[in-house]
């Protein structure tokens, strides 16, 4: 499953967008039904997860957090609390709660970014920007390189 790509969207009134067309087809070939929603741990953007990628997460947390760890059970609390479960509509629209919309900045233009087995939603006027400029891009690949 490969989410790839920008692509720039708006939500309606009521906080809807739709899916778009390219990312709904890598959905429906994989099988896949509903989306996991959280906001990003690191970025002010939101993140759409596949159900069987936010089950591989969950498991992946699992393995390395100790279930009889305070600070551990608090770090798998954090993560899973806040989580909403979307199931698209016959047009391929999901709703963005209010909350959600108000956490990233989102007001109504978006940016939908496929992160390979993820889909990250941006506001498009985000002061964070999602990219480093082509001179950082260029020497952060080339130091990936050469192992540096």
């Amino acid at each position: 499953m490969r989410f790839l790509g920008n692509i720039e969207a708006k939500t309606d009134a009521k906080g809807r967008a739709f899916l778009p067309a390219t990312f709904r087809k890598v959905l429906q070939a994989s099988g896949e039904e509903c989306l996991i929603m959280r906001k990003d741990v690191f970025q002010p953007c939101l993140v759409l997860y596949p159900q069987s990628v936010w089950d591989t997460q969950l498991d992946f947390l699992r393995q390395r957090l100790n279930r009889w760890n305070a600070k551990d059970q608090q770090i798998f609390r954090q993560f899973v609390s806040d989580v909403e479960i979307l199931t698209l509509d016959g047009n391929g629209r999901f709703l963005i709660p209010k909350r959600y919309l108000k956490l990233v900045g989102i007001e109504q233009e978006i940016k939908f970014i496929g992160m390979d087995d993820t889909i990250e939603i941006w506001s498009r006027h985000a002061d964070d920007k999602p990219f480093m400029d082509s001179e950082e891009f260029g020497k952060a690949l080339e130091a990936m390189g050469t192992g540096e």
